[in-house]
């Protein structure tokens, strides 16, 4: 049994951003990333968006993943900066890292001189049966790691709902 191409699930986006979530800036990422997952053929819950705390960060995951999402992708806050803290946030989340997948994000990233995505220390694993991936906060990030994640979530959730047939 495979899954309806145009339906592959459910997803959130949590944006990491001090600016964003006191009201300074605008969220342009939340945005972008809803955009792209529609356009992969995700249902977008929403969009939360939380300051570079810990406490926040992982709050967000944990109600993602209760609320029985898919996949819920991060934007910011994973780079080497003391405020850079998504990672250390997410690695209290999951379950599992799926560590190929952060690894092809940072490769191709840099590649596409995205330099924030190629020093990235974003997380991408499981937590219950939901796909977490961290994802530098540039738009150019954005774009590649989600034009990356295209080919490989779909296999992912599969496996995760048992729809894998090996």
């Amino acid at each position: 049994m495979e899954r309806d191409s145009q339906r592959l699930g459910r997803a959130l986006v949590v944006i990491v951003d001090d600016r964003t979530a006191s009201g300074e800036v605008e969220n342009s990422m939340g945005p972008l990333v809803t955009e792209l997952l529609e356009e992969a053929g995700f249902i977008v819950d929403g969009t939360v968006v939380v300051r570079a705390d810990t406490v926040e960060i992982r709050n967000a995951l944990n109600t993602a993943v209760i609320g029985g999402v898919d996949v819920v992708i991060t934007v910011g806050a994973t780079g080497v900066s003391p405020r850079d803290v998504t990672p250390d946030a997410t690695s209290g989340v999951l379950d599992r890292p799926v560590p190929g997948i952060a690894e092809a994000l940072r490769a191709s990233g840099l590649s596409a001189g995205a330099v924030d995505a190629g020093i990235s220390r974003g997380l991408v694993g499981v937590s219950g049966s939901t796909l977490v991936v961290n994802l530098a906060g540039s738009r150019a990030a954005v774009r590649d790691s989600m034009a990356t994640l295209s080919s490989l979530v779909p296999h992912v959730i599969d496996e995760l709902s048992g729809l894998d047939a090996n």
